[in-house]
């Protein structure tokens, strides 16, 4: 399952646990930046002219204690609507 926002993408999914993450997610990037540069070659053009296409940092967290319902429609949510952004705390001025 994927979903995405404007500045990065949830990904639902299940693995082998003797599976590296940092290659799945190395193997995912690569594919899928090809595939996109390849498709819409001209429109990226103009933005991405550099060698890379995804930022080579990721996040991967496991579920716990949540059911996979939980989760799937936590992933299904994402993208659907703005969300507020909170206001960094900063501490007062001394």
């Amino acid at each position: 399952m994927i979903r995405g926002e404007a500045d990065h993408v949830h990904l639902l999914v299940g693995i082998h646990p003797a599976l590296n993450l940092s290659t799945l997610i190395n193997n995912l990037k690569s594919a899928s930046a090809r595939q996109m540069r390849n498709r819409f070659a001209d429109h990226l053009a103009k933005f991405y002219w550099k060698p890379y296409f995804w930022h080579r940092a990721y996040y991967v967290g496991s579920v716990g204690e949540a059911s996979l319902e939980t989760v799937k429609r936590y992933v299904e949510a994402q993208g659907t609507q703005e969300k507020p952004r909170k206001a960094a705390k900063r501490p007062p001025p001394a």
